[in-house]
C-alpha cells in the first residue's frame, strides 16, 4: 500500500536591507505559473535537503539573493492553502542585502514597505502569512 502525504514546501519573508543597513521592505514575486498573482518566494523541498536548505535555495533561485534565516515564522498546513494540491509550508523570516532580480519561477519582483503591500493580489494563503509576520513586528 502506497502512503499518500502532503507536499512539503518552504516560503521566505525576505527583509531586504541596503548597504547602510536601512530596511527597504519585503520581497514579493509575481508568479510565472498558475496560480498567477503575487507571492512570497518559495517552492518545494527536495528529497535529501532540509527545509532550511530548501528555503535558502529557493530564495536564491527566485530572487538572486543570498539570505540568512533569522527564525521560523510558522508552519502552514491548511489543506486548502494551495488550490492545486495539499501542501505544508515551513515559512522562514529571512534577511538579505543587495539588489534582488527575478529568476526561475518569478516573472517579476517587487519590494514593498509593510504599509504598501497589496494584500488583495497575494495568492495561496500568503496574505495570512504576511499578516502573521506583521503582527510579530509590533
Amino acid at each position: 500500500m502506497a502512503i499518500k502525504t502532503p507536499y512539503v514546501t518552504t516560503d521566505g519573508i525576505i527583509e531586504l536591507y541596503n548597504a547602510h543597513n536601512q530596511f527597504q521592505g519585503i520581497v514579493l514575486i509575481e508568479r510565472k505559473n498558475p496560480p498567477h498573482g503575487l507571492a512570497l518566494p518559495g517552492g518545494f523541498v527536495d528529497v535529501g535537503e532540509t527545509c532550511e536548505e530548501a528555503c535558502k535555495r529557493e530564495m536564491k533561485e527566485e530572487t538572486s539573493l543570498d539570505v540568512t534565516i533569522l527564525r521560523l515564522l510558522g508552519v502552514y498546513s491548511d489543506p486548502k492553502r494551495d488550490p492545486r494540491f495539499h501542501t505544508i509550508s515551513c515559512v522562514y523570516l529571512c534577511r538579505a542585502e543587495g539588489t534582488p532580480k527575478a529568476a526561475d519561477d518569478a516573472k517579476k519582483l517587487f519590494v514593498y514597505k509593510p504599509d504598501e503591500i497589496p494584500f488583495e493580489k497575494l495568492v495561496f494563503d500568503h496574505a495570512k502569512i504576511v499578516h502573521d509576520y506583521l503582527a510579530t513586528k509590533d
